[in-house]
């Protein structure tokens, strides 16, 4: 028993020398002193406690001790790295908990695209080439989003030749169409911009002033965008050289604009529409829109023009509320029409021809819409769309040419806030004038004009054919085609 209770207190002893050791060592260590002579033995084998040890100050080196503070300074991640945290975050949903509360993959990649325009992009104020770095990193991580795309595929017939030479037919694997055609369509509309954006590296007959300028040194703003620098130009105005090169520049970014634009249209209305969204409408369109709009829309002759001419779109929040009832009365009319029941007794009070003569007069106003305010923000509708979806695909294609489009209305703008200082330059008088966009930048008016028949049993009778988005913007589409020709894409200029 007592040989137990000494081995214990010996295995104690030597525990608490260890521990008393650490701090003794580390003293040591930071004076530059290791001799033994300073510590004495205690009969079960500890040392002096360490208050009690004499330290030389004058042996004392600093650079031990910022030797031992210094952080070591981590090395650059590499792209590998940086994909694998970017595509961690987005497989977790954009929720880093692991609380399960995360969006869809869909909804996270296209946020991730867009957070990515945002930062690379920004608020384009000027017309400056974009700085080399930014555009490596823009190229570089577009890329690593965009090749999601490559693993959604669909089986198409193909050929196969065996050994003994015979052709075979088999079904083999290929992106899927939507996503063949139209990925590298945005590509080369991504390509044109940034190009578009270096062409001004040598424009030298206008520049800019910083918003903190003093009064006498500030040029000319054409918009009330007080934040944005304002432009000097000569007195005289720009040369006709420069004047149309600059309109040359603006003609090529709006066939960008005009070429996302029907992209992004597309694949929205190709999104299924969310049942949160459906369970929210009223119970027809009429109550959707109101009575005044209503009974504008169901005239016997309607002109798309004279309509919006009624409307008050005095703010962007009324423009986006008349979208939204516009948007919600179309999804009314085409659910009645795609569920009625041929067995029914009840006789409706609208008869389908003439729903489905509304739903075209209102997809024109929409149209008319999303050309004169192209920066409006998006529609109820459509973020309902955006936040429910859940074909990646989908989202790839919509995010992309969102942000594409978005660019180029930016670059439009900037281009245009040149052109009026050169028009003030050259008469003063239009700087209190409403400046409005030219006639190259906005929309043509349809060539055909829905109107309603006079009586209920023409309604029968063959309508004209509405005009689609593509035939509105002057694109030539194939029917049934719901991607831009390629014809087309590589007939714009890349200058």
């Amino acid at each position: 028993m007592v040989k137990e209770e000494n081995k214990y207190q010996k295995s104690r002893s030597f525990n608490f020398r260890k521990i008393l050791e650490l701090p003794s060592k580390l003293a040591h260590s930071i004076g530059g002193e290791s001799s033994s002579d300073d510590e004495e033995e205690i009969g079960g084998g500890g040392i002096i406690p360490l208050q009690n040890q004499h330290i030389d100050s004058t042996a004392f080196d600093p650079s031990l001790v910022s030797t031992l503070t210094t952080k070591v300074p981590k090395a650059k991640p590499s792209d590998m790295e940086l994909m694998k945290e970017r595509f961690s975050k987005m497989l977790l949903g954009e929720d880093m908990s692991g609380g399960g509360k995360g969006v869809s993959s869909a909804l996270a990649l296209s946020n991730a695209i867009t957070n990515l325009a945002a930062s690379i992009f920004g608020e384009q104020s000027k017309l400056e080439p974009m700085s080399q770095k930014r555009k490596e990193r823009w190229r570089k991580e577009i890329d690593w989003l965009l090749c999601v795309t490559d693993y959604i595929v669909e089986f198409v017939p193909g050929q196969q030749k065996s050994k003994d030479g015979t052709n075979m037919e088999i079904m083999i694997t290929q992106q899927r169409k939507d996503l063949l055609m139209n990925i590298p369509a945005l590509k080369k509309l991504d390509a044109m911009l940034i190009d578009c954006l270096d062409n001004f590296k040598d424009a030298k007959e206008f520049w800019y002033i910083s918003k903190d300028a003093d009064d006498s040194e500030k040029g000319v703003q054409r918009s009330d965008k007080w934040w944005l620098p304002t432009i000097k130009v000569p007195p005289e105005g720009l040369s006709d050289e420069s004047r149309r090169w600059l309109q040359y520049q603006k003609d090529c970014v709006n066939q960008v604009l005009k070429a996302s634009m029907a992209i992004n249209a597309q694949i929205l209305a190709e999104m299924e529409v969310p049942e949160n969204y459906i369970e929210s409408l009223p119970k027809n369109g009429r109550s959707s829109l109101g009575d005044s709009i209503y009974k504008n829309i169901t005239v016997e002759f309607f002109d798309p023009e004279q309509f919006l001419s009624t409307m008050d779109m005095s703010s962007e929040h009324k423009v986006v509320n008349l979208k939204d009832r516009i948007e919600a009365s179309i999804v009314i009319w085409k659910r009645k029409m795609h569920q009625k029941d041929a067995k029914s007794s009840w006789v409706p009070a609208v008869s389908l021809e003439k729903r489905e003569l509304f739903e075209e007069r209102a997809e024109t106003i929409l149209l008319l819409i999303k050309h004169r305010f192209p920066e409006i923000p998006q529609s109820s509708l459509e973020i309902s769309k955006i936040q429910y979806n859940r074909d990646v695909g989908h989202s790839v294609l919509e995010s992309y040419s969102r942000v594409l489009e978005s660019l180029a209305n930016t670059v439009t703008s900037r281009i245009e806030d040149v052109l009026y200082a050169d028009s003030v330059a050259q008469d003063p008088s239009l700087a209190i004038a409403k400046w409005n966009r030219s006639a190259d930048s906005s929309p043509q008016k349809p060539q055909s004009v829905v109107s309603t028949p006079k009586q209920e049993s023409d309604c029968t009778a063959e309508t004209p054919t509405s005009m689609t988005l593509f035939d509105f913007m002057g694109w030539n589409m194939e029917q049934g085609e719901a991607d831009i020709n390629k014809t087309n894409l590589e007939a714009l200029p890349l200058t």
